[in-house]
């Protein structure tokens, strides 16, 4: 190994602990504000998790705000990138697509379930601009994000009508209902609650399938063949 190759090895090593330590704040902070709430979360409660002081925090983050934007954009992107995934086959059936998807939303760590309980408890923090440039930049990710995963949910549910899969119906409307009825959930539920997860999957996958008005047989058809 020459003198530039250890150069740059010794320069991205940093740089692969720097960005270790941030998602570890990530995951802490998702934690702390889906089971504490993000009023009730400290910055110093975030740090003592990790293991650092409050101070280190903001090498990473700007403030606990910025943190929690950050943590949204992040979530909305998987979501949106999660779902292309599953609808990307143009010439597949559409309603075994939408099993897929429903199906999908339920498939949740307990980490995956706090940050669900974190992005609809603060969803309207997002509707307030921020002083901060680092922190309006990832506001505003956070929202063009929400836009862009009702878009292509709208898109696939037009498709899907387009094939028959599914009765006619405005599908921005259709979205935001079945969209609704998801984020719902994730305002009562926790993880080690009386209800287990399966059983409110169960449940909401039913109505979720009588919203699209699909009929119970035709979605069991669908899980069976997907």
């Amino acid at each position: 190994m020459n003198s530039d190759q250890s150069g740059r090895l010794r320069r991205r090593a940093p740089a692969r602990i720097e960005g270790a330590k941030r998602r570890e704040i990530l995951v802490a902070a998702t934690d702390r504000f889906g089971r504490d709430g993000y009023e009730d979360t400290k910055w110093a409660d975030i740090a003592a998790d990790v293991g650092v002081g409050p101070t280190a925090l903001y090498h990473y983050f700007e403030s606990k705000q910025h943190c929690l934007y950050v943590i949204m954009d992040q979530a909305l992107e998987g979501f949106h990138d999660r779902f292309e995934v599953l609808t990307r086959n143009d010439s597949g059936d559409p309603l075994e697509a939408l099993v897929g998807v429903i199906d999908d939303t339920f498939r949740l760590s307990e980490h995956d379930v706090q940050r669900n309980r974190v992005l609809v408890a603060e969803q309207g923090l997002l509707s307030g601009r921020s002083g901060s440039p680092r922190e309006e930049e990832a506001r505003q990710s956070a929202r063009a994000r929400t836009r862009d995963l009702e878009f292509v949910w709208a898109s696939f549910l037009a498709r899907a009508m387009e094939h028959g899969a599914i009765p006619r119906n405005d599908p921005r409307l259709l979205t935001r209902a079945i969209l609704g009825l998801y984020n719902s959930i994730w305002h009562w539920y926790r993880p080690n609650g009386i209800v287990p997860l399966d059983r409110v999957a169960d449940f909401f996958t039913d109505r979720a399938f009588a919203l699209l008005g699909v009929a119970p047989d035709a979605a069991g058809r669908a899980r069976i063949a997907a």
